[in-house]
C-alpha cells in the first residue's frame, strides 16, 4: 500500500502534544568538538549507495552534483546572505568541484570547515547588532531595507554587511515601535532576539552540521529526497500518529521565521480557524496572563519545544499573517491544546441551493485520502476509510434529490493511493485510473478496483494550489475520462512516490541512531500518458486567484524538481457527455464574477497578499509604513463588512472590533469560490437536466 504525504523537504515538524523532550544542553559547543563522527561517515556511505542504486532519478556523483551541493550548503547555512562575504566563498572555492570525490570517500570534513567560518561570522554580526540597538534611528529618512536577499549575490566586504545590518536593526526597531512598544521594551526584545541567534548557533553540534550538509546533498538530487536526523525522525513519527494531541500545525524554518506549512484537519488550529498556511510565528506565550517570548531567529526544534505543552493548557501565538510583510501588522491567536479530533478529518457533506433554477448541488469536502490501515489489516468490517464515508454521504444526498455533485479537494495534500483509486471508481464504470513507473522503467497500471458507478450525475472537482498527490490522481482521472469539470487553481504538481528507509536496519553495530532517508522511488502518470509532476492538473475553468505567480508555488518552485514526462497512454473509454463542453459555462462564469462585489474584493485581497509575499524590500520611512498598515486594515474591514452585509448584520467602523469579534463571536465566512463552483456546475446541468450519464456514448482511446 502506497501512502503519499505532501511534505516540505527540510526541518518540518507537526505540532502535537507530546511529552516535551526538553531544551538541548545550552552549553557552547567547543570548536574542537566540531568534527565528523564515525556514525556520520557510515551514514554518508549508505545514503550514497541508496541514492545511486535505488532512487528514481539516475544519480551521478559528479562535478555537476558537487557544484549544486556547494551552493546548497552555503545557502542552507546563510539563506539570506547576511553573514558570509565574497572572500569567504572564494576561500572555499577549492571544494566546489571536489565534494563529489569527498562523498565517494565518505569524507565530509569540508562541511565542518565551512561551518566554523559561518559560526565566526554569526558572532561578528550579532555583536554588531547588539552594539547599535541603542542608536537614535531617524525614521524620517527615505531609505529602504532589502530583507529578502536569497536571490542576491554575496556582499563584498564587512562594511557592506555593517550597512545591511544597520538597516536590519533599524527595521526591527521600527516594527516594534509601530506595534506600540516603548524604547525600553524594544531594546529588551531585540537584545533577547539577537542573543538567541548567537546562543543557538553556538549550540549547534556535529549532528546538526551533518544534518545540514547531508540535506544539501540529498536535495541537490531531488527536492523530496531528505535525511531525517534522529530528532527529526521522532517528530516525523509524531506526524504519522494522528491520535496524538496538540494544536495541529505543520511548521518549517524560513529565513529566521517559523512558518506554518499547513493546518492539520481536526486539530485546535483548524477548528479555531485563525491560523493559516504561510503565517509566520514571531512570539509564543504559555497562558493568557504570561508575557510573550520573541522567537524570531530561534531554531525550529526549540520553537516546537516551546509550543508543546499539556492538554487543555492555553497557548498564545503572535503571527504575521499570510501576505503581510515583515513590517506587520501582526495578530495574536489564543489556542487550547487538545487531542486531534480524527472525526474532523473525515469527509463531510453539505448542500448548496441555487434559487434561480431550484437546483440542489451536493458538496463532498475531503481534507485527505484516509484509511485505518490497522483496523483493515485486522479484518475489522467497520474500519474507517474515505471511500466508505463518501459512499454513505452520496447515498444520503441522492435521497435529498441533488442535481449535481462537487468534490472539494482544496488543501488536500494526498494520502492513500488505494482510496484515490476506489473513489475515482465511484464515477466511472471500470478502467484504469493511474500509471506508476518505477526506477527500472517498468510501468504498472492501477485500475478501478470495482465495476459499477456509485454516482452517475453531473460532477465537478474543486482544486487549488495545495491539492497534491492522491488529489491530483483523482482530479486527473476525472478530467481524462471527461467525467466532470475541474474548477479552481492549477494543482501542486507532485507526481512522485517516496519511501522512508530506516538506516538503522543496515547500520546497528554500536546501537547508534543513524536516522532515516526519505527517497523518491517512482512517478505517477495519468491514463492519458501525461504526468501530473511539475505541471499539476490544469483546471477546465481557472479562478483568477493569482495564477500570474503559478511558477512560484508547488513543485514548480523547486529548482531541481523532476521534470514533466509522459508514457504510453492506457486503454480507456472517455465519456462524450454534454458536461464535457465548457465554453458556455466559462462565459457565464466571467459575467457572474464581474458583478459579484464580494468575489472581486476577495480576489483583490488575494492579489494584494501575493504582491506583498514577493516583495524583497521595505521602506524605513515611518509615514510610508503607517500608510501600508492602514491600507491592509481597510481592505480587511471591507471584506468583513461585505460578509456582514450578506448575513444581514450592521457594518463595523472601528477596525479593532474586527479582531475582537473574530476572537469571541466570528461571523461565518462566505465560501465565495465554492459557491461559484456550484453556479458553474448548475450552468452545465440546466440544458441537460434529464440526461443520465450512464446512457451517454463513450469514445475509445
Amino acid at each position: 500500500m502506497v501512502i503519499m504525504k505532501l511534505k516540505r523537504i527540510i526541518f518540518v515538524f507537526v505540532l502535537f502534544l507530546f511529552n516535551s523532550i526538553g531544551n538541548a544542553d545550552v552549553r557552547v559547543i567547543s570548536i574542537s568538538d566540531l568534527v565528523p563522527l564515525e556514525k556520520h561517515i557510515k551514514a554518508t556511505e549508505l545514503i550514497t549507495h541508496i541514492l545511486t542504486t535505488y532512487h528514481y532519478k539516475k544519480t551521478e556523483i559528479d562535478d555537476a552534483l558537487s557544484n549544486l551541493i556547494f551552493k546548497n550548503y552555503f545557502e542552507n547555512l546563510d539563506q539570506n546572505k547576511a553573514y558570509f562575504i565574497n572572500s569567504d566563498i572564494q576561500a572555499f572555492e577549492k571544494f566546489r568541484y571536489t565534494i563529489d570525490d569527498a562523498i565517494i570517500k565518505s569524507d565530509i570534513s569540508l562541511a565542518f570547515e565551512i561551518f566554523k567560518q559561518y559560526r565566526k561570522r554569526v558572532e561578528e554580526r550579532i555583536n554588531f547588532a547588539l552594539k547599535i540597538i541603542s542608536y537614535d534611528f531617524n525614521f524620517n529618512i527615505d531609505e529602504s531595507f532589502r530583507f529578502d536577499r536569497r536571490d542576491d549575490n554575496w556582499l563584498n566586504n564587512i562594511s557592506d554587511l555593517d550597512e545591511l545590518w544597520r538597516k536590519r536593526v533599524k527595521n526591527d526597531v521600527l516594527n516594534l515601535k509601530l506595534a506600540g512598544k516603548n524604547i525600553d521594551d524594544i531594546k529588551k526584545t531585540l537584545s533577547g532576539r539577537y542573543n538567541r541567534i548567537l546562543s543557538t548557533t553556538m549550540q549547534l553540534d556535529s549532528n546538526d552540521i551533518f544534518q545540514t550538509f547531508i540535506n544539501s546533498y540529498t536535495t541537490s538530487v531531488e527536492p523530496h529526497t531528505a535525511y531525517f536526523s534522529p530528532r527529526i525522525s521522532e517528530n516525523f513519527d509524531i506526524s504519522m500518529r494522528l491520535s496524538l494531541e496538540g494544536i495541529g500545525a505543520v511548521l518549517r524554518a524560513e529565513n529566521e521565521y517559523t512558518q506554518v506549512v499547513r493546518i492539520i484537519t481536526g486539530g485546535p488550529a483548524d477548528l479555531d480557524g485563525r491560523l493559516s498556511a504561510d503565517d509566520r510565528i514571531i512570539s509564543v506565550g504559555q497562558n493568557i496572563e504570561e508575557g510573550m517570548i520573541d522567537v524570531i531567529g530561534w531554531r525550529l526544534d526549540d520553537v516546537v519545544d516551546l509550543i508543546r505543552g499539556p492538554k487543555n493548557s492555553v497557548l498564545k501565538l503572535e503571527v504575521l499573517p499570510k501576505g503581510i510583510g515583515i513590517e506587520g501588522p501582526s495578530k495574536t491567536i489564543t489556542l487550547t491544546r487538545d487531542k486531534i479530533k480524527l472525526e474532523e478529518q473525515d469527509a463531510s457533506s453539505r448542500i448548496i441551493d441555487i434559487p434561480k433554477t431550484n437546483a440542489r448541488i451536493g458538496v463532498i469536502e475531503l481534507p485527505t485520502f484516509y484509511v485505518d490501515f490497522a483496523a483493515q489489516t485486522k479484518g475489522q468490517s467497520d474500519y474507517k476509510s474515505t471511500s466508505r464515508d463518501v459512499r454513505k454521504l452520496i447515498k444520503s444526498m441522492v435521497q435529498k434529490k441533488i442535481d449535481g455533485l462537487i468534490v472539494d479537494l482544496r488543501g488536500n495534500g494526498g494520502g492513500s493511493l488505494s482510496e484515490a483509486l476506489e473513489l475515482t471508481g465511484f464515477f466511472i464504470d471500470e478502467g484504469p485510473v493511474v500509471q506508476t513507473k518505477d526506477a527500472t522503467g517498468k510501468v504498472e497500471i492501477n485500475y478501478d478496483p470495482e465495476s459499477g458507478i456509485v454516482y452517475p450525475g453531473p460532477l465537478a472537482v474543486l482544486v487549488d494550489r495545495d491539492s497534491a498527490s492522491a488529489s491530483e490522481i483523482f482530479a486527473g482521472a476525472i478530467q481524462d475520462y471527461r467525467r466532470g469539470i475541474i474548477i479552481g487553481e492549477t494543482t501542486f504538481g507532485k507526481g512522485t512516490v517516496q519511501n522512508v528507509i530506516d538506516l538503522n536496519r543496515f547500520l546497528n553495530e554500536n546501537k547508534d541512531d543513524y536516522g532515516r532517508l526519505k527517497t523518491t522511488i517512482a512517478q505517477f502518470f495519468r491514463i492519458s500518458g501525461s504526468s501530473n509532476q511539475y505541471k499539476g492538473v490544469v483546471p477546465d475553468i481557472t479562478f483568477p486567484t493569482g495564477e500570474y505567480s503559478i511558477n512560484d508555488v508547488g513543485e514548480r518552485a523547486y529548482k531541481n524538481a523532476l521534470p514533466w514526462d509522459e508514457v504510453r497512454p492506457a486503454k480507456y473509454y472517455a465519456a462524450s457527455a454534454p458536461i464535457g463542453t465548457f465554453e458556455t459555462a466559462k462565459i457565464e462564469h466571467k459575467k457572474r464574477i464581474k458583478k459579484n462585489k464580494l468575489f472581486q474584493l476577495i480576489l483583490n485581497n488575494i492579489d494584494s497578499k501575493q504582491k506583498n509575499s514577493v516583495k524583497r524590500e521595505i521602506s524605513l520611512l515611518e509615514t510610508n509604513r503607517e500608510l501600508e498598515r492602514k491600507e491592509m486594515e481597510e481592505a480587511k474591514k471591507a471584506i468583513e463588512n461585505m460578509i456582514r452585509q450578506e448575513r444581514g448584520l450592521p457594518p463595523i467602523n472601528d477596525l479593532k472590533n474586527i479582531s475582537d469579534m473574530s476572537d469571541n463571536n466570528p461571523v461565518e465566512p462566505v465560501d465565495v469560490l465554492l459557491n461559484e463552483a456550484a453556479e458553474i456546475l448548475n450552468d452545465l446541468i440546466v440544458p441537460h437536466k434529464n440526461i443520465d450519464v450512464r446512457t451517454v456514448k463513450t469514445l475509445k482511446y
